[in-house]
């Protein structure tokens, strides 16, 4: 979908506010209104550029009838113990910041306000360039901040249906594991 339209789109947003970009969906797609989080701007804005887009109601594209898969998803989760994951996040934020995410943050310094630039990393060195906190703080925070993110991911994963697990140095011991399911499923 070409960007200017969500530009644009935004742009009416921040002149007309929320009403109006209510009042938009609901003219255009009111199925998908009146089940939407229509508080949330982000969630109204890509429904009017899917209807702009596509000329078609964003609700049309929703809860379309699955494909059949016809093969059998083989679910692995690579994991290691809490402390040796940590200390690779808290290594790789330090290889970053030496290989110049500090730069890069600032290069994109007048786009912070898009989604993608909101995420770990940038929003903790944004606040450092807004004087909120020192780099060191920043830098402690970005490791705090992508270690949450790392405790969540294991989490979801761990509540999705059965899955073996395996330590990442373990290459053998999955590539047997696939095996044998393939080899199992081939001979059915």
């Amino acid at each position: 979908m070409p960007i200017e339209i969500r530009d644009e789109l935004n742009k009416k947003f921040e002149l007309n506010g929320l009403e109006w970009l209510q009042n938009e969906v609901k003219t255009l797609d009111e199925t998908y209104f009146n089940s939407v989080d229509t508080h949330n701007p982000q969630r109204l804005i890509r429904a009017l550029e899917v209807c702009q887009y596509t000329g078609k109601p964003y609700s049309s594209f929703l809860n379309q009838p699955k494909a059949e898969r016809n093969f059998k998803v083989i679910k692995i989760l690579i994991n290691t113990n809490r402390e040796q994951l940590y200390s690779q996040i808290n290594n790789r934020v330090d290889k970053m910041m030496a290989s110049g995410l500090l730069e890069e943050v600032k290069q994109l310094a007048n786009q912070k306000h898009l989604n993608a630039l909101k995420t770990v990393g940038y929003k903790e060195l944004y606040a450092y360039l807004d004087a909120s906190y020192n780099l060191n703080t920043a830098i402690d925070k970005i490791k705090q901040h992508s270690r949450n993110y790392a405790k969540r991911q294991l989490t979801w994963f761990k509540n999705q249906d059965k899955f073996e697990e395996f330590e990442p140095t373990e290459l053998e011991k999955i590539q047997s594991y696939i095996n044998s399911i393939v080899l199992k499923n081939n001979g059915n």
